[in-house]
């Protein structure tokens, strides 16, 4: 026997220690080189460790939730261990199992997806989805860039298959007594990975910055007047226009005015940095939780190409594509909930930012034009601003300049 101990290694721009979000193997199994063991959280990314030897696990160490320094024991890997190839019978009789299963399922007989060898490539929430109910990744059929699995081929194989959804906890037999509470009616859903991220960072922005938020109304028709005219004009299976774009142009003039407002707060140091760039974050909303990509350097960018890296980051974000710098160095950020956008918000600051632009829902109501009352399309922003280092005043200012560009949108494009 020659025991290989696997320590956690550094992963990059100082961390010193990582979250246990899922064990991929257990003690016993057979790993070949290059095969994921884990996947960690770290503060800035989630990271899937590969094994630097093949063998049998001896041992592992962490639960999901625990954190690991660098450094400390991981993984050990009995690297003496092969791996023994199941018995051609015992497979076929495991197909042909699996095919009376399904069609006393189905009703019909469903042909097995053939096995595939190798790292199957997909994202962490796919790969915990898999693993809750049951299901080998390996008869998967992926539809993504080069056979990646994704979310709707997972759902197809669960459909295919009958296989059940992970159940809570089974529900005891009825009893007479009539208010007997109902057993297995709640379940317990551990604060890890990424959900544990956003919960420290959103409770710790809460609790350091006192927020001063403000609302205001826009008159947004001539806006979608002009949006609609360029989606118009756009050839078939282009990516439209949405609002976003437009205010992030509006945004970019309107900071020339305001660099208060694109600033990080170094509390370590007690400064405010300034940046005369804008690198835009933008909240998005991911199968795994709200991240926030970046547009770095949207000052150097035009209405087209800002909605084409806008889509571009948020996709990357969605899809866990995106690079740790996507994912990092945001001077300001906006938000939308889209058609959900409601009426009004109160968005957290991204610390270390001082200031957050929240787009609410789009809107007919009537408005008073000239005396004459008209209905116009209207549309809120909702915005925060870290009070110690923007004052209500500049924060109100800054607003109404932006009001005023978006609802004359021909001035976002004229310079001066």
């Amino acid at each position: 026997m020659s025991n290989y101990v696997f320590k956690l290694p550094d992963l990059g721009e100082g961390t010193v220690e990582a979250e246990i979000v899922n064990w991929r193997v257990k003690p016993g199994d057979t790993v070949a080189e290059d095969d994921v063991l884990v996947e960690v959280m770290t503060e800035k990314a989630a990271v899937e460790v590969p094994a630097p030897v093949g063998g049998r696990v001896i041992s592992t160490t962490g639960s999901p939730g625990e954190m690991v320094p660098v450094g400390a024991e991981l993984i050990v890997i009995d690297t003496g261990a092969t791996a023994a190839a199941p018995a051609p019978a015992a497979s076929a009789a495991a197909a042909t199992g699996s095919a009376a299963g399904a069609r006393s399922t189905n009703g019909a007989a469903a042909a097995p997806t053939a096995a595939r060898s190798g790292r199957v490539a997909t994202s962490p929430a796919v790969r915990r989805r898999a693993h809750e109910a049951g299901i080998d990744l390996q008869q998967v059929a992926g539809s993504g860039p080069n056979g990646r699995i994704i979310a709707k081929d997972l759902d197809t194989h669960v459909a295919q298959r009958g296989v059940p959804p992970t159940p809570l906890r089974t529900a005891p037999k009825a009893v007479p007594a009539a208010r007997v509470p109902m057993a297995g009616a709640t379940e317990e859903v551990k604060v890890i990975g990424l959900r544990r991220v956003i919960a420290q960072r959103l409770s710790e922005a809460k609790r350091t910055i006192p927020h001063f938020a403000y609302v205001e109304e826009l008159d947004i028709s001539e806006l979608d007047s002009l949006r609609g005219h360029l989606n118009r004009r756009l050839p078939a299976g282009a990516g439209t226009l949405t609002y976003l774009p437009f205010l992030a142009l509006a945004l970019v003039r309107v900071l020339k005015e305001f660099p208060q407002c694109n600033a990080h707060y170094d509390a370590q140091r007690g400064v405010i940095v300034r940046h005369r760039a804008v690198h835009l974050g933008v909240a998005t909303q991911t199968p795994d939780g709200l991240k926030v990509p970046v547009v770095h350097d949207a000052q150097a960018l035009g209405l087209w190409q800002l909605a084409a890296e806008m889509r571009r980051v948020s996709e990357a974000a969605r899809t866990n594509k995106a690079t740790r710098e996507e994912l990092t160095g945001s001077t300001i950020t906006i938000t939308s909930l889209g058609k959900l956008g409601g009426i009004a918000s109160t968005p957290i600051i991204n610390a270390p930012e001082v200031a957050i632009i929240g787009v609410n829902r789009a809107v007919q109501r009537p408005l008073v034009i000239d005396g004459a009352v008209a209905v116009r399309l209207t549309m809120n922003l909702s915005s925060s601003f870290d009070h110690r280092f923007v004052d209500g005043y500049d924060a109100a200012a800054m607003i109404q300049a932006l009001k005023e560009c978006l609802e004359h949108p021909a001035t976002i494009f004229i310079d001066g």
